[in-house]
């Protein structure tokens, strides 16, 4: 059921404008990082010193950085570093979070008063610098990054499900099948999270666009990927250095990751649409 509440989601964001342009713009990124699994015009991690700064030419499109590196190699490789580190993130604040949130509707009482505490407790403290943090007592590196940023995520989902839950739980059909003897936790399968699942996706969208800010902010500070490993975070720290003499090494990732949120959030806007048909009466 939650699969078909999806389908439906998806369909009627369709019509949307913002949906089609940030869908398309996602599923551009979404292949850049699959087939960099698969192929890049050069090795994204191969040095060419004599090389060095070269400009955009036939065998370098987007020309070389200070180690003669290809940029675009390295753009293609960074977007599925930015892809895994994020979905990875999310994953963690939905699977984590939802089941709280959910847990915190469903008893009430002292167990919604804990989660909801902390709750509160965890957005005391800045997103971004509880994730420096966590990276810089636990090491720099993807696999810390995915949980510092995967950590702020579960109570953003943790809150939302809870409130979304609440609603769901005060209609008649969930009435009826409390009335029925039903346990706590069909009800949640059953009927619960197909009619939250639409409000968890936008969430989801929303995010992913973060996590991919996030994550470029840590490698930019040199607490995300670490080298050799591409990252357009620090793609964009290395080029400080060279912004004068070859700019373009800046405006790229810049570009990818101003590109990428952009399509997650036009992606998330339209499906927010779809959901609130009085929004899409007045587009």
């Amino acid at each position: 059921m939650i699969v078909e509440r999806a389908r439906e989601l998806i369909a009627g964001a369709s019509q949307s404008r913002s949906f089609l342009i940030g869908g398309a713009i996602t599923l551009a990124l979404a292949l850049t990082a699959a087939l960099s699994l698969l192929w890049t015009p050069h090795s994204a991690t191969a040095m060419d010193i004599a090389g060095r700064l070269a400009p955009a030419s036939a065998d370098h499109l987007l020309g070389t950085d200070q180690f003669g590196r290809d940029v675009l190699s390295m753009l293609m490789v960074g977007a599925r570093n930015s892809i895994l580190v994020s979905v990875i993130a999310v994953g963690i604040g939905i699977f984590i979070g939802v089941p709280l949130g959910t847990l915190a509707a469903a008893r009430g009482g002292w167990v919604d008063e804990a989660v909801m505490r902390l709750n509160d407790f965890a957005f005391a403290f800045p997103a971004l610098l509880t994730a420096v943090m966590i990276t810089a007592l636990a090491g720099p590196g993807a696999v810390n990054a995915m949980v510092a940023i995967g950590l702020f995520n579960i109570p953003v989902f943790a809150r939302l499900s809870r409130g979304a839950a609440l609603g769901v739980w005060k209609r008649e059909f969930v009435l009826a099948a409390r009335a029925a003897a039903r346990s706590r936790l069909a009800i949640t399968l059953d009927h619960v999270l197909p009619n939250i699942a639409g409000l968890l996706l936008v969430q989801a969208t929303i995010q992913f666009a973060l996590a991919i800010l996030a994550e470029a902010g840590l490698s930019y500070l040199g607490l995300g990927t670490q080298p050799p490993s591409p990252s357009w975070g620090r793609m964009l720290n290395e080029a400080q250095t060279f912004i004068y003499l070859a700019p373009q090494l800046a405006i790229y990732p810049g570009l990818a990751i101003t590109l990428s949120v952009l399509g997650l959030n036009l992606l998330g806007d339209g499906l927010r649409d779809a959901l609130d048909p009085r929004l899409r009466r007045e587009r």
